[in-house]
C-alpha cells in the first residue's frame, strides 16, 4: 500500500512530518510512504533512508490564511494537491495532512473526487470517552449545512468506519439532539430520525453532548455547524480543567506533595484525551482515503495517522462506503 503524506501541512512542518514518517516506515515495511513537498528541506531532514520511503517533490505549500478553493485551483504544485493527484491517478491508495482544513477539503472534492451517490464527503474526528474507547462524530466542520439525507449518509459512513477501521459489529449510532424524545430538536433533526430508524444500522436514538464523554454510542450524527462547537467546547473544557488542576496542585508545598502521589493517574487521564493516539480524522465519502491530521500534530500523531490509513485500507474502507451507498439507492 502506498500513502502519500503532505510533508509541508501543518504548525511544525516539514520536521515533525518527516519524523513521524521515518518512525511509521520503519514500523509498517508493508506501507510505502510518499513524502510529498520541497525536496530539498525534505532531504535535509532525513536521517535515515528507509527502502519504503520516497520524496515527491512539490515546489508550493497551501498556507493556513490561504483561501481554500482559490489556493488549490491556483497551486496546482502544493504539496497537499500533488498528495491529493497522487491518490486520484492511482498512484497512492491514501494521502495525510495536517494542513488547512478546508483547502483539504476542497483538495477531496476538486481533485480525488466524491463517491457516486455521497452529497457531501464528512469529517469524522475521534472524541474522546471515559472508557478510552472513542466515539467517531461526524461531521464536526466541513459542512455548516446538512440536509436530513446527508446526516443519513453520515451515518452509513460512520457505521461503517467502525466496523471496518475498528472492528466492531454493530456500533451504536446516536444523533446530536437537544433531548433524547424523538420529536425533540429543530426540523432538520426531526426529519432525519425516521431515516436513521430504517437505515441499515443500529441507530439508538437521540444523544444530548452531555452524554458523549461516558460512552452510551460509538457514532455521533451532526450537522457540520453544531458538530464544530460541541467540538470546540469539549477541546476548550479539557484545556481549563487540565489549567485549573495544574494551578491547584502547585498552590502550596502542601498540595505539591499530593500532586506527586496523583501524578500517575492524572497523567493517564490526560492521555485518554490526547488527540494524537487517535492520529487523524477521515474525510468520508471521497474515492480515495483522505486523513486530516490536526494542525498542531507531533510525530507521534503522524505515525498513528499511518497506522489508521493502513487499517483503513486492509479493510477496504472506501470499497465499503461506495457499496453500500449504491446498494442503498
Amino acid at each position: 500500500m502506498r500513502i502519500a503524506i503532505d510533508a509541508m501541512g501543518g504548525d511544525h512542518a516539514p520536521a515533525i512530518v518527516v519524523e513521524g514518517a521515518l518512525a511509521a516506515a520503519k514500523e509498517w515495511a508493508d506501507a510505502e510512504l510518499l513524502l510529498v513537498g520541497d525536496s530539498a528541506k525534505i532531504e535535509a531532514l532525513l536521517t535515515e533512508r528507509p527502502s519504503n520511503l520516497r520524496v515527491i517533490h512539490a515546489s508550493e505549500i497551501i498556507e493556513a490564511e490561504d483561501e481554500p478553493v482559490r489556493a488549490v485551483r491556483r497551486k496546482k504544485d502544493a504539496s497537499m494537491v500533488v498528495a491529493g493527484r497522487l491518490v486520484k491517478e492511482g498512484e497512492a491508495d491514501a494521502m495525510i495532512s495536517a494542513g488547512n482544513t478546508g483547502a483539504l477539503m476542497t483538495t477531496g472534492l476538486l481533485v480525488v473526487g466524491r463517491v457516486p451517490g455521497i452529497e457531501r464527503p464528512a469529517l469524522a474526528p475521534m472524541i474522546p470517552t471515559l472508557d478510552g474507547r472513542g466515539v467517531l462524530a461526524l461531521d464536526l466542520g466541513a459542512n455548516m449545512d446538512s440536509s436530513p439525507e446527508n446526516l443519513l449518509q453520515y451515518a452509513i459512513m460512520g457505521s461503517i468506519y467502525r466496523s471496518k477501521v475498528h472492528g466492531m459489529d454493530r456500533p451504536r449510532v446516536g444523533l446530536l439532539n437537544i433531548g433524547t424524545e424523538a420529536m425533540k430538536g429543530n426540523e432538520l433533526m426531526k426529519a432525519a430520525y425516521p431515516l436513521l430508524e430504517q437505515a441499515p444500522i443500529h441507530f439508538v436514538g437521540n444523544v444530548e453532548s452531555r452524554d458523549i464523554l461516558h460512552a452510551e454510542y460509538d457514532v455521533i450524527v451532526c450537522d457540520g455547524f453544531a458538530g464544530n462547537i460541541m467540538l470546540k467546547t469539549l477541546e476548550g473544557t479539557a484545556l481549563a480543567i487540565f489549567s485549573a488542576l495544574k494551578t491547584e496542585l502547585t498552590r502550596t508545598t502542601l498540595t505539591k506533595l499530593a500532586a506527586a502521589v496523583l501524578k500517575p493517574g492524572l497523567s493517564a487521564f490526560k492521555e485518554m484525551f490526547d488527540y494524537t493516539e487517535h492520529g487523524a480524522a477521515p474525510l468520508l465519502g471521497l474515492t480515495g482515503l483522505v486523513l486530516k491530521s490536526h494542525g498542531s500534530s507531533d510525530a507521534k500523531a503522524i505515525k498513528n495517522a499511518v497506522r489508521q490509513a493502513r487499517t483503513a485500507l486492509q479493510n477496504d474502507l472506501v470499497g465499503a462506503i461506495a457499496t453500500e451507498i449504491k446498494n442503498g439507492k
